[in-house]
């Protein structure tokens, strides 16, 4: 059984049979197999963007309000092995699992929408797959066979899709195959998802396909493009179970019943995955309308249970109906787009909502502007708090410090990540302290005072600067506003991506400016600051924004937002 079953690297080598997997019931291979995970495919076609992300992430949220246990995983055509290289200009933030992984911000979609555990299992990508299989290959595992795409390279990719489902143990597993039908370095993971769909018979996988339905001018939705598109997909040997059309209003009975005629699929699994008014966050509610969770469950065998949603009509009452705003301004360079801080942008809309039913405004400050010299005032003016994320590379750096110093005179509540903590000591430094050459070693190596370096350069070795990655231990100081938000407990556990730290060296300069340490990593780094005199102003070298869920907002956030509002 697929749920027991111990997956082994030497079992991944040679020819895959997974039918001993897969014993025929009485009814046949369509008949549900104790013990083993349904398995959801999801695709998509026409063009890129549609929203594959959100919508399996919507039916995974579905189905956890039926009762039902989900695991999630995304697989990447692109070669990289994983994210963590690729420009977020280019392909969004880079997510970081609690081990560590560095993903695609589709799993912080998962993560959000979802109560899923996601780890290094749940992202796959094309360079992970040849990583492997040319690792096997040049180690002389495959028995001196000719290593090709079929069956290598697809039964790899069948290997990992499985081991999610072995690892989790989950009711349903739901596999997001990114890019677009018709891509060329798509056609392996869509090959291995026929083969996988066949091998585990249609009750215990599916094919659900989100598509477009473009509006011409006039206001007339055509229907050609997916039927070309469901059509390739016929050709690669998929028949989709479901078809979710992406479309600016809901189809109507009879673009549904001719969808369905050309597509060959019955008019019922025919659903629309409208342009939502104003949050993602509409469309679990949207899709139950609509029937989807109830057609899943049908089409897996399983039993049909009535969904609470109660959570996200909680949610989703408090964002129609808010009772305030809050404005908060986020440093970043110029025209960075939303994708970039992703995670960010959404723990802020969590606080907001759930924690305090106010609407939330974001305001983008450029840091290339700010470094002009023109009155900050402009640039500030009807912000509640400020928030510098994460950044790479010295473009940007002296705006950046500018709107720290700008939010420590003028009290504005302030919140830093990664390099945004770290700007708080340098900018203690230089304008406190009168060090105007303190600086981080990422950008100047040849500061006299380095408050930020590479833990290697601070032990006097050679710097390797290897990144800190995954969910890791923190000791809070006791007394500390950091401590007090986390309820103040004495130790937390978050996750990182970072590779500069604080040289503990400056601890007393920083403190003797105002700047205290409230939290510590367990081998001594400085993991938070917060001002001292200040209304609220904190850094910390984690990243709280990876955990934050609409119905469980991160408590930083939280506490951030609720200082901006009483500003």
């Amino acid at each position: 059984m697929v749920g027991d079953y111990n997956f082994t690297k030497q079992e991944s080598l040679g020819r895959m049979d997974f039918s001993f997997l897969f014993p025929l019931t009485k009814e046949g291979n369509s008949g549900k197999i104790a013990g083993m995970s349904k398995y959801i495919i999801v695709t998509g076609g026409v063009c890129s963007s549609l929203g594959k992300g959100v919508a399996a992430s919507s039916v995974g949220s579905l189905l956890e309000c039926c009762g039902l246990s989900v695991a999630m995983m995304k697989c990447d055509p692109y070669i990289n092995v994983d994210a963590g290289n690729m420009s977020p200009y280019q392909h969004g933030e880079v997510y970081v699992t609690e081990d560590g992984a560095e993903t695609d911000l589709d799993l912080g979609t998962y993560s959000r929408f979802t109560n899923v555990s996601l780890t290094k299992l749940n992202s796959v990508t094309t360079g992970k797959i040849y990583n492997e299989v040319i690792s096997n290959e040049r180690a002389g595992r495959y028995n001196g066979r000719t290593v090709q795409v079929i069956p290598h390279i697809t039964d790899e990719i069948k290997r990992r899709i499985l081991a999610v489902g072995s690892h989790t143990g989950a009711d349903v597993v739901i596999v997001e195959i990114g890019g677009t039908v018709g891509d060329i370095e798509l056609i392996p993971f869509l090959e291995a998802a026929r083969q996988l769909i066949r091998e585990l018979g249609k009750g215990n996988a599916l094919s659900l396909y989100l598509t477009l339905v473009p509006m011409l001018f006039g206001g007339e939705l055509k229907t050609k493009p997916t039927q070309h598109s469901v059509k390739k997909m016929q050709e690669i040997g998929i028949q989709p179970d479901i078809l979710l059309c992406r479309a600016e209003h809901p189809l109507d009975e009879d673009l549904r019943k001719k969808i369905a005629l050309f597509c060959n699929v019955e008019p019922s699994a025919v659903f629309t995955s409208i342009d939502v008014n104003s949050t993602v966050y509409e469309l679990p509610l949207e899709f139950h309308k609509q029937g989807l969770d109830a057609k899943i469950l049908s089409r897996l065998g399983l039993a049909d249970k009535k969904a609470d949603l109660s959570p996200w009509e909680n949610f989703l009452e408090k964002f129609n109906y808010p009772k305030g705003k809050v404005t908060i301004g986020v440093i970043g360079r110029q025209n960075f787009p939303d994708d970039c801080y992703k995670s960010v942008r959404e723990s802020l809309l969590h606080a907001a909502v759930a924690a305090h039913n106010v609407q939330l405004e974001i305001k983008k400050i450029d840091a290339e502007r700010l470094e002009t010299g023109d009155s900050m005032s402009q640039f500030f003016e009807g912000i509640d708090g400020l928030l510098i994320p994460d950044s790479y590379g010295q473009r940007g750096f002296l705006g950046m410090l500018a709107g720290v110093r700008y939010a420590r005179e003028h009290k504005i509540p302030y919140l830093g990540i990664n390099l945004g903590m770290q700007l708080m000591a340098i900018e203690a430094a230089r304008n406190i302290l009168g060090w105007h050459d303190a600086d981080s070693t990422e950008f100047i190596q040849s500061t006299s005072h380095p408050i930020i370096s590479l833990p290697e350069e601070q032990a006097g070795l050679s710097a390797a600067g290897l990144m800190r990655l995954g969910a890791s231990t923190i000791i809070l100081e006791a007394g500390s506003r950091l401590a007090s938000i986390y309820g103040n407990a004495q130790q937390i556990s978050e996750r990182h991506r970072s590779k500069y730290a604080f040289d503990r060296h400056y601890t007393e300069d920083m403190a003797g400016c105002g700047l205290k340490v409230s939290a510590s990593a367990v081998d001594g780094l400085v993991e938070a600051f917060e001002w001292d005199s200040h209304p609220w102003g904190v850094g910390v070298q984690f990243h709280p924004e990876f955990t934050s869920r609409p119905t469980k907002p991160h408590p930083l956030f939280a506490s951030f937002v609720a200082a901006a509002l009483k500003k």
